[in-house]
């Protein structure tokens, strides 16, 4: 979701007072993301002065025009480095609806709604608001800026589409009708351990891909557990996957263990690799 000064403007012309208060709601989260985005750059930046440039935080202070008690207060305040991760917000993270048998209603597995939780419990402590939206059946949808997929292939033709664009990595069906991922360079195949006897471990895709000029982040286990387990994979990894691939587009593959939805250990089997 985007706004321009003409849009800004326009808004506060409007003469429907439904129609203005909308829009301005909507307008104050997007700003307020914005800020907070404004805020992990700066304190990126002082770091990288720092880091980078061998500055002194105390000459860094001086150079940026605040104090250096200002850029102490920064550093320790401000949303850490690898909120990029996710983009700048508001995130919409999608979870598939299913069509089960003769059922009436479409519903939603618990795994990917115990995922989608999760993730959103992340997104909200690196300061990011969270939309949830349900992808209906069909698999049509149309992911704004800052999205996530908690959805594989096989629900979704857009999720789908997005892989098939994968350089490293597909996830399709193999010849006995098993949803693999696959290395495509070695011809590795990836097999889940719940579909050779062990219940209680699952892989999962994680990649950030472009679709249509826009960042899709996609989380797809091969089975809906497997979700879980990637999420928790992000959950405790992301400051090292951030510092690894950055906001580029890339591939990861990750295998968890569990009880029940309580994820024992989840570690990478594959990758990260950034797309060249």
């Amino acid at each position: 979701m985007d706004v321009s000064r003409d849009e800004f403007e326009a808004l506060r012309a409007d003469a429907d007072p439904i129609r203005q208060a909308r829009r301005a709601t909507e307008l104050l989260v997007i700003y307020g993301q914005r800020t907070t985005e404004l805020a992990r750059l700066r304190r990126a930046a002082i770091d990288r002065a720092h880091d980078e440039l061998g500055m002194s935080y105390t000459e860094v202070a001086s150079k940026v025009g605040i104090t250096k008690g200002r850029v102490t207060q920064l550093r320790k305040t401000a949303p850490p480095v690898e909120r990029a991760f996710f983009g700048v917000g508001p995130v919409t993270v999608g979870i598939p609806l299913r069509a089960i048998g003769d059922r009436a209603h479409a519903v939603i597995a618990s795994e990917d709604d115990v995922a989608a939780e999760r993730l959103t419990g992340i997104l909200e402590s690196l300061s990011l608001a969270a939309e949830r939206f349900q992808i209906p059946p069909t698999g049509e949808w149309d992911p704004p800026a800052d999205a996530v997929a908690i959805c594989g292939p096989k629900s979704s033709h857009v999720t789908a589409e997005a892989i098939k664009a994968d350089p490293y990595l597909s996830f399709e069906p193999d010849e006995d009708g098993r949803w693999v991922i696959t290395d495509r360079d070695t011809g590795d195949v990836f097999v889940s351990p719940a579909d050779t006897g062990d219940p209680t471990q699952d892989i999962a895709y994680i990649a950030r891909l472009n679709r249509h000029s826009r960042v899709l982040l996609i989380v797809a286990g091969v089975h809906a557990l497997g979700s879980v387990g990637a999420v928790e994979y992000l959950r405790r990894h992301l400051a090292e996957t951030y510092a690894a691939v950055g906001d580029a587009p890339f591939s990861l593959v990750v295998t968890s263990t569990f009880d029940g939805t309580a994820v024992k250990g989840t570690e990478a089997l594959w990758g990260p690799r950034v797309h060249a």
